[in-house]
């Protein structure tokens, strides 16, 4: 779903994606409506020590008020819970690509996530401490604010409570939580690291479990909507774990195709469809006069060109011009995650500036069956008897 800048914050871009923006007046309603107020009063009274007015609290537009300004609190609450976890990967020398606030809370993208233990540990602890530092601090303002401003009161402990719940909350091992990767940082303490990634992510497959029933028997859409969220969230990172790992070492020149199948540009897409079918390869690099290699053409460019139309349409008009391009020394996993960015099945690949291959899905998938079979470097690792454990070192944020 479309997400919109909003501002940048020590030079990362915090955006705010659209679900959010559909879901803030509901969440506005939701908490200035019904039973919220009357609820969050008693808990209010007794933390500031006061007692608020819980008919003043209900009267006229009143609720609407209490319930945009905590709903617009409650997610700048959560960019701050955010900015905590970017501060800590900052300090590690790492690079947050954007922060985006969306229906579930917020999600701080790295351009990589630590294998050291104990850096992804802090980065994680790092959002949860941050929510309780904002419960005390409006703690702290509940006992100053003066009883005259019900308005603020209300607001300001709706804020201290809901961030310690959260904090709370995000502690609780379900990967890719906060309390999910702080599991993964401390199993992988004295596991190899696809392991520990494996475990958390069982463990949060089973959270998310527990959070459908739970959904489902309370009537609660939001909690079946965070069971789904964690369910695919934490699959898709333990897959993709998996899959660096057996492409650990690995660079583009081991599994690209070299001296790629060629076919010049003047050709036509039905001679291109009849060398398909003869050399059994989807794509081929598209050649000029001079024999340079000026383009990619493969099986989905064909679905542009009518059938009638195919012997007299050059492949010229069809290929895409400018392709991917990556080095033949990259690592073979860095590549495959452009090309997914780039939503792409293949990229020609350079050396010394000159085209020595074709990089695709196929060559990926023919080097995982390879690798599969003869094991990977962490799991010939693991199948020697562990003498100690290694610690990386690191310093703290």
């Amino acid at each position: 779903m479309r997400s919109y800048r909003l501002t940048s914050i020590w030079g990362i871009p915090i955006k705010i994606n659209i679900s959010l923006i559909v879901f803030l007046p509901i969440l506005a309603w939701l908490i200035g409506s019904g039973q919220q107020i009357a609820l969050y009063a008693g808990i209010i009274d007794v933390l500031a020590g006061s007692s608020l007015d819980v008919a003043v609290l209900r009267q006229g537009t009143t609720p609407w008020l209490i319930g945009a300004a905590a709903a617009v609190g409650l997610f700048v609450s959560v960019t701050l819970h955010e900015l905590g976890h970017s501060w800590v990967a900052l300090r590690y020398g790492l690079t947050i690509e954007s922060i985006t606030l969306w229906i579930f809370g917020g999600v701080a993208s790295m351009a990589s996530i630590p294998r050291e233990w104990n850096r992804e540990f802090w980065i994680a602890i790092a959002g949860p401490i941050t929510s309780v530092l904002i419960g005390v601090v409006c703690y702290i303002l509940l006992q100053i604010i003066p009883a005259s401003l019900p308005i603020v009161l209300f607001v300001v402990g709706w804020l201290a409570v809901v961030n310690v719940t959260l904090a709370i909350f995000n502690l609780v091992p379900a990967f890719p939580m906060d309390g999910g990767r702080v599991f993964r940082a401390l199993l992988a303490r004295t596991r190899p690291y696809g392991q520990a990634t494996r475990i958390a992510a069982r463990v949060g497959v089973i959270f998310a479990i527990v959070f459908a029933v739970i959904g489902v028997f309370s009537f609660n859409v939001i909690l079946l909507f965070v069971a789904l969220f964690i369910y695919g969230a934490a699959t898709s990172e333990s897959r993709t774990t998996a899959l660096e790992d057996l492409l650990v070492g690995v660079t583009v020149a081991d599994i690209m195709t070299r001296d790629p199948r060629t076919i010049p540009a003047t050709s036509t897409v039905a001679e291109f469809v009849d060398q398909m079918l003869v050399d059994r390869r989807t794509e081929f690099g598209v050649t000029d006069e001079a024999g340079a290699t000026v383009g990619i053409v493969s099986l989905q460019h064909l679905k542009d060109v009518d059938q009638r139309n195919r012997a007299t349409t050059p492949v010229a008009d069809v290929m895409a011009e400018e392709p991917l391009t990556v080095q033949a020394t990259a690592d073979a996993f860095d590549a495959l995650v452009e090309l997914g960015a780039s939503k792409t099945s293949y990229a020609l690949v350079e050396e010394d500036g000159s085209v020595v291959g074709v990089l695709s899905q196929a060559d990926y998938a023919s080097a995982l069956e390879l690798r599969r079979g003869i094991g990977t470097v962490g799991e010939r690792e693991q199948s020697l008897p562990m003498t100690g454990t290694g610690d990386v070192s690191a310093s703290g944020p």
